[in-house]
């Protein structure tokens, strides 16, 4: 994961993890699927998650951009903003997914946009807008994730993502 950049995060989030201990910044990840898939994260609040994948690994038979890239792409950037949401006490896991592919892609990089929807204290849902470098809208994604409380066992804060 050396090659993943710093993530620009909001300081008093920062701050939250500090205070247990985690050095969010240094230990953020997109997972390991995303990292397999060269999903960055760009920045990252409860208000906004921004990402980019590239397309050149991404792609099914016919050389376009798979639509599973894109699904994993969105839930990565939903799951980011859920697990913000929620704060170091919570753990987000997705429960649903809904993707629409609108165009294909071939080559270069998608930036992936993620937008609340609904916050509230056991869910949040998060609008993901996936567009191609020339920002035409490549796929439109909807994510609900599940806000549950921090068991034993799971270890420290979840700064992982996915379900």
């Amino acid at each position: 994961m050396g090659e993943q950049q710093r993530v620009k995060f909001p300081q008093e989030i920062i701050d939250e993890y500090a205070a247990l201990g985690v050095d969010l910044p240094a230990l953020f990840s997109a997972g390991h699927l995303g990292t397999r898939m060269g999903v960055q994260i760009l920045e990252a609040s409860p208000e906004k998650v921004v990402g980019t994948m590239p397309v050149e690994g991404n792609t099914q038979p016919y050389g376009l951009l798979h639509g599973g890239a894109s699904a994993v792409l969105a839930e990565t950037l939903g799951s980011v903003g859920t697990m913000l949401h929620g704060g170091s006490s919570k753990i987000a896991v997705g429960v649903d997914l809904n993707c629409t592919h609108h165009r294909g892609v071939r080559s270069g990089l998608v930036t992936g946009v993620a937008t609340p929807v609904h916050r509230g204290r056991s869910t949040a849902t998060y609008e993901i807008v996936i567009s191609d470098e020339e920002g035409r809208r490549v796929c439109s994604a909807r994510l609900t994730c599940l806000l549950r409380d921090v068991r034993p066992g799971d270890g420290a804060p979840s700064v992982s993502t996915g379900s």
